[in-house]
C-alpha cells in the first residue's frame, strides 16, 4: 500500500485480469520473501512486508493464499512476462476494475481489522458457516 493509500495491482499476461501481485512459494522460501520476490518480479517495486491480512481459500481449487501488506521501499514500475500493466489504484479504481475476490484482498488491507479469512468459489466470496 502507498503511503496515499493506493494499492499496487497487475493486469495479468494470462487473462487480462486485474489482480494483486503474487504467486507460488519456492520450496525453501518463508512467505514473507516470497512476497518480496514476486511483487519485485511483476512490478518492479521493492516492498517491506508489514503484516498478513488475509488467508484466503478457493474451494472448488484447493488453494490457500496469503495476503500480506506492504510498502513500497524502492524499484521503478515495470512490466514483465506476467504483467501487461502495474498500476497505483484507489479503493474505488479497486472495486471497479477487479473481480470481488481480488478486490476484497486489497480493500481488507485498509480495514485495518485483520487478519480475515475469507472462501470462495473462484469469482464470488462464500459466506462463513
Amino acid at each position: 500500500m502507498h503511503e496515499d493509500g493506493r494499492l499496487l495491482a497487475i493486469r495479468r499476461a494470462d487473462n487480462g485480469a486485474r489482480q494483486l501481485p503474487g504467486g507460488i512459494l519456492e520450496l525453501d522460501e518463508t512467505p514473507e520473501a516470497g512476497v518480496v520476490r514476486e511483487v519485485m518480479e511483476e512490478t518492479g517495486i521493492h516492498v517491506e512486508v508489514d503484516e498478513l491480512i488475509i488467508v484466503h481459500k478457493n474451494l472448488p481449487c484447493g488453494i490457500v493464499a496469503l495476503v500480506f501488506r506492504c510498502k513500497p521501499s524502492g524499484g521503478t514500475e515495470r512490466t514483465s512476462s506476467e504483467s501487461t500493466a502495474v498500476s497505483w489504484l484507489t479503493p474505488d479504481e479497486v472495486s471497479e476494475r477487479m473481480s470481488e475476490v481480488f478486490a476484497v484482498r486489497l480493500l481488507d488491507a485498509l480495514d485495518g481489522n485483520g487478519p480475515h479469512a475469507r472462501s470462495h468459489d473462484g469469482k464470488r466470496l462464500i459466506a462463513a458457516g
